[in-house]
């Protein structure tokens, strides 16, 4: 087998390093990577991990009359596709496939005053995109538009091209499927205000406010509010609220409140003169907002700059981040997927916390602090992220990881559960599983224990154990635990369908990872227990078809069926976003044990190899992400796994726009990149071991914490020259073959 425990990778530790190169890292970063092909980046400033996004807002499209941010293609406020700029939007989700947030939207004009954004939008040209820095040219108004970002709080630049110009902040457009706002005057140059945002993926009760402190560098000459004032349809007592005339304030300067509003400053300017804007945020208040905005930025005043330094530092951070791995050999063209896919994976999860310690309590009105010294962090995606990302944050950011997991513990302990897709305090039940578990025991068993482990195993095994619909994580669980599977006729918390294979091939992931960490805590009974559960997936295998199949309640198979229904993302019974063939073998657990269930080593290779040669592998589906490296465990057939991911990363992870394979979904594929590109895959969530495949670069070099790796700062990957142009199944490790 070519599969490592952790601690004999680690044997490749060595203390110094001969990587040597002109160029920095961030350079090799290409931020437009996912922009198309439903990858949903963007390339807005933002700084590793940061609560604040700032980024160009697109999604108008070039026909003015159509907005359609529900569809597929606008779960991002940008896309390669479009060139209609109306704003930057602040507050962004990466690779996501659900429109969420994109709020307050900036924007800067040139000439009369006009607050309707099917007349203010622009073309631009000249784009330049970095991490941390964004800047693009206005082709309707000649204004030059630039941003950057600290980790909660944006700042941007607009060189005028003389002549009245103006900056508009629009409260009322957005990704976010919600309404309402408000906004109140402080000062001649300064505002804050609440947008109301939520309902990702159309969970009506995960609603949160987003609160933004923003000023100017410019005393304005005029200023003022704008509200839409909807029309009459013709029909006697009947509104359109999608379509109206825009109301400008002149004489009013105290505050406002609507769904579609916002703020104006105008003022003359010269030829070439720049005007700053800086923005803080908030999820707690406005109070919050700008002792954010006062604690990362030099205070704004007229005449005074800030946007070189929050650039330069912006740059320095994603600089520091990246280096902590270093590649040499491999083409230019492999270092750019590689140090783009590095990039995406630090975007989330996300700072919650403000600068005072304080974050809004899970589903809770209330308040929280974190410690000192820690960092409270949102936006778990877990079901996309438990399979790789928390690993790679786990071996290369550890400090981040023990805070990330100290995070999800605290939500149970505000909330009484583990997140499944927590978005700011709100828990979205978006996807299914049961996805905490497995990545606090692979961050446990992996050596990182500054945590409160008690407390997680005491959530685990209630949602476990918990019967009745009022298990949150598992509202499907009695089936479950008496019959040993799911059948057909439960039905998603987030309306997505009746899912009840994929729920329960989930289920036995974390329950085998919840027997693992048992084991090591030294619950032999329960450890028993759950390794039994996480065996009980071969209720759906249907041996005329050789797939997973669903399953009635009486145990009787589904009819009809058919096994490549679902390849399209079209609904279909049992299955989530994916076809049987996506999810057969999807059971990292026990992959000997499934291969004696369809017959034997040849057979399971021999199907495996048909999932690829027909088509029927998904390389933009979580489940089916880890199927090349199910070859490395029959010995004879480890060069299948080098060949697959080899061709997998040349097809579908390029430098073009289109370069990730459909959504990044929080930084999934972009983590299956760097683990693959690396030379090893962690393709059994939970267990803390390896999967090797063959390096696409001469040397890796991941620089370790001492404090977490027992005094090793250095982890060196190598690749044999010798082995040019030959798929090799062999790794040797300190001289020994593995």
């Amino acid at each position: 087998m070519n599969r490592l425990k952790l601690i004999f990778l680690s044997m490749l530790l060595c203390s110094a390093s001969i990587y040597a190169s002109d160029r920095k890292l961030t350079d090799y970063v290409n931020t437009f990577i996912g922009t198309s092909n439903f990858g949903t980046t963007n390339p807005g400033a933002i700084c590793p991990n940061g609560m604040m996004s700032v980024t160009p807002f697109n999604v108008m499209g070039s026909d003015l009359n159509t907005w359609d941010k529900d569809s597929r293609w606008w779960s991002t406020p940008y896309s390669s596709d479009n060139c209609f700029f109306t704003g930057f939007s602040h507050v962004n989700l990466s690779g996501v496939g659900c429109p969420e947030v994109g709020l307050a939207l900036t924007m800067p004009t040139a000439g009369p005053l006009q607050v309707d954004y099917h007349i203010y939008g622009s073309e631009y040209r000249n784009e330049v995109s970095e991490p941390g820095y964004y800047g693009c040219e206005l082709t309707a108004h000649g204004i030059k538009a630039e941003a950057s970002a600290t980790t909660r709080t944006s700042v941007e630049r607009y060189t005028f091209p003389g002549g009245q110009g103006n900056i508009l902040v629009n409260f009322g457009e957005g990704l976010t499927n919600e309404t309402g706002a408000w906004i109140r005057k402080v000062s001649p140059t300064e505002i804050e205000g609440m947008r109301l945002a939520g309902t990702f993926c159309y969970n009506p009760q995960a609603v949160f406010p987003v609160y933004f402190a923003i000023r100017i560098n410019k005393v304005p000459s005029e200023c003022g509010f704008w509200k839409m004032q909807p029309l009459l349809t013709g029909v006697e007592g009947e509104w359109t609220p999608d379509d109206g005339t825009y109301k400008i304030y002149e004489k009013y300067g105290r505050e406002i409140a609507g769904d579609d509003i916002g703020y104006w400053f105008s003022f003359e300017t010269a030829e070439g003169e720049q005007v700053e804007l800086q923005m803080g945020v908030s999820f707690v208040s406005c109070e919050n907002a700008w002792e954010n905005l006062d604690a990362e930025q030099a205070p704004l005043a007229p005449g005074v700059s800030n946007f070189e330094t929050v650039r330069a530092a912006a740059e320095a951070a994603w600089e520091s981040d990246l280096s902590r791995i270093k590649v040499s050999g491999g083409s230019e063209r492999d270092k750019e997927v590689f140090y783009s896919a590095l990039y995406h994976t630090l975007i989330h999860p996300s700072i919650l916390n403000d600068v005072n310690g304080e974050y809004p309590l899970m589903e809770s009105d209330g308040v929280g602090c974190v410690p000192e010294g820690h960092t409270r962090y949102s936006v778990f995606s877990l079901w996309d992220t438990y399979r790789n990302l928390h690993q790679l944050m786990t071996l290369v950011y550890p400090e981040r990881q023990i805070d990330m997991v100290r995070s999800m513990i605290d939500i149970y302990k505000e909330w009484g559960w583990m997140p499944k897709w927590e978005l700011f305090g709100r828990e979205t039940f978006t996807m299914e599983g049961d996805p905490a578990i497995p990545v606090i025991t692979d961050t446990w068993l992996k050596g990182l224990r500054d945590f409160d482990i008690e407390t997680a195993y005491e959530a685990f095994v209630k949602s476990a154990t918990t019967p009745g619909a009022e298990n949150l994580m598992r509202p499907d669980i009695d089936p479950y635990l008496s019959k040993g599977y799911v059948p057909l006729g439960f039905y998603s918390a987030d309306a997505s369908g009746d899912n009840s294979v994929s729920h329960a091939l989930e289920y036995y992931i974390a329950d085998y990872a919840l027997s693992l960490l048992a084991a090591d805590l030294g619950h032999a009974e329960d450890a028993e227990r759950f390794l039994a559960q996480s065996l009980r997936y071969k209720h759906y295998y249907c041996p005329s078809f050789g797939t997973f199949r669903p399953l009635n309640a009486d145990g009787t198979f589904l009819e009809p069926f058919d096994p490549r229904q679902g390849e399209n993302f079209e609904p279909v019974p049992g299955f989530h976003e994916g076809s049987a063939w996506n999810y057969t073998f999807y059971v990292p657990h026990d992959v000997l044990g499934l291969a004696k269930l369809m017959g034997g080593r040849k057979a399971f290779v021999k199907k495996l190899q048909k999932v690829f040669d027909e088509g029927l592998y998904d390389p933009a589906n979580e489940p089916d992400i880890a199927y090349p490296y199910l070859f490395s465990y029959f010995k004879g057939e480890e060069w299948r796994t080098s060949k697959i991911v080899s061709e997998l990363l040349d097809k579908h992870y390029t430098t073009r726009p289109d370069g990730i394979p459909g959504n990044d979904d929080t930084g999934t594929m972009s983590a299956w990149a760097v683990f693959s590109m690396m030379g090893f895959y962690p393709d059994c969530p939970g267990h803390p071991s390896y999967t090797l495949t063959t390096p696409r670069f001469d040397r890796v070099e991941i620089r370790l914490d001492p404090e977490y790796c027992e005094g090793n700062d250095l982890l060196v990957i190598t690749k044999n020259k010798k082995m040019k142009g030959r798929i090799t199944h062999k790794n040797l490790i300190n001289g020994k073959v593995y």
